[in-house]
């Protein structure tokens, strides 16, 4: 697992962030967990090289931290999932630069496919 991608999660419902871990790791990623996207970008040391979070969470949204990641670090994709979809929340999560949007519950083949899709260089 060495050098494989490093996804920073971010998700406050505590069995979820442990479900998401397990299921990152089975898929060959290591994972570094927050409970909150504050502690996420207090966090120096954390250097993803892709940032999974939950949209709705207490303090900082999922849309914010995008936001902000889009400020400080361009190149970082974000997946934004969320157990409330909308149109709106759809379109805020684009415009803020998600890499993908996914709506819980969601298939393991499908955050696969996004992870996949926002890891990907440009010349590859």
């Amino acid at each position: 697992m060495l050098g494989s991608p490093l996804i920073g999660v971010i998700e406050d419902d505590e069995d979820v962030r442990l479900s998401l871990e397990d299921l990152l790791h089975s898929l060959g990623y290591r994972t570094k967990s927050f409970a909150s996207a504050d502690a996420f970008v207090h966090d120096e040391e954390c250097r993803p090289d892709c940032v999974l979070s939950d949209v709705q969470m207490p303090g900082m949204s999922g849309i914010e931290l995008t936001r902000h990641i889009r400020r400080t670090q361009p190149d970082l994709p974000v997946v934004l999932i969320t157990a409330f979809p909308s149109k709106d929340i759809a379109r805020q999560a684009t415009d803020a630069g998600a890499s993908s949007f996914l709506r819980k519950p969601f298939d393991p083949a499908d955050l696969l496919a996004c992870l996949e899709r926002a890891l990907r260089r440009p010349d590859d």
